[in-house]
């Protein structure tokens, strides 16, 4: 399984921080956004990981990271979005990378205080469809909301004012290579780009769709709010104990 980590975007939620840099360049506590991601992957068991980026900033993925050598990696893919239409249409820049294997793809800002190892190695044995990672929150009318009937995913609703769930899909998805050919089915929301919603939905409608739930805390990292959140959580658990030592 290859790991996609989709960093691009403009990070206009962060502006005047991202008018400087990619949010994903942006610390929390004492190392960048995009750190934790490849280690969420890593964790997982997965070190073949492409970086999707775009912005003015992109080189400078490039020159923090090389080919990832500071987390045991021997090599770290890099492509570039042009402008912002949407997480589904990030991912469709990475159908030849993932050249037929299942993909693991992870939102840059997502950051999680264990890891998903588990759910990983479920979906190896699954071996189709789609798994989506789950999380109980307070407010899940901000979020893409699953409807549950079990342990089967009903549909999915992004931000809904009437959230059927308290559970919210976070930015963790695992697919088979099926995923390119339904993202070229997609029209573009209201919002004018391709949704990671109606992705998850599309597996969903064939009864391919899995879900597990996240162990241990979770937040993404794009607001001021939630950037603080971030910082705070991982100074409180200890980078240690998030498993982002790198290699000496």
């Amino acid at each position: 399984m290859k790991g996609v980590i989709l960093a691009g975007g403009l990070g206009s939620r962060l502006f005047p921080l991202t008018k400087i840099t990619n949010k994903h360049l942006l610390p929390v506590y004492d190392q960048p956004m995009i750190y934790y991601p490849i280690r969420t992957l890593i964790n997982a068991g997965i070190d073949d990981i492409m970086i999707v980026t775009g912005g003015n900033s992109a080189g400078d993925f490039l020159k923090l990271l090389g080919n990832g050598k500071d987390f045991g990696l021997k090599h770290l893919n890099y492509t570039y979005q042009e402008g912002e239409g949407g997480i589904a249409d990030a991912l469709s820049l990475v159908e030849h990378f993932a050249d037929d294997e299942p993909i693991c793809v992870v939102l840059g800002d997502n950051i999680i205080e264990r890891n998903i190892r588990q759910a990983a190695d479920e979906y190896r044995a699954q071996g189709r469809g789609a798994k989506i990672m789950l999380k109980e929150v307070h407010d899940p009318q901000r979020f893409g909301v699953p409807e549950l009937d079990r342990d089967k995913v009903l549909r999915i609703e992004e931000k809904p004012s009437e959230p059927k769930s308290s559970y919210a899909v976070i930015g963790i998805y695992f697919y088979d290579n099926t995923v390119f050919d339904v993202i070229k089915t997609l029209v573009p929301s209201d919002r004018g780009e391709l949704e990671i919603t109606d992705v998850n939905n599309h597996y969903i409608e064939r009864g391919e769709m899995t879900w597990n739930e996240l162990d241990g805390w979770w937040t993404d990292a794009g607001t001021f709010e939630s950037l603080l959140r971030a910082s705070n959580l991982v100074a409180e658990s200890g980078a240690n104990n998030l498993g982002l030592g790198l290699v000496g």
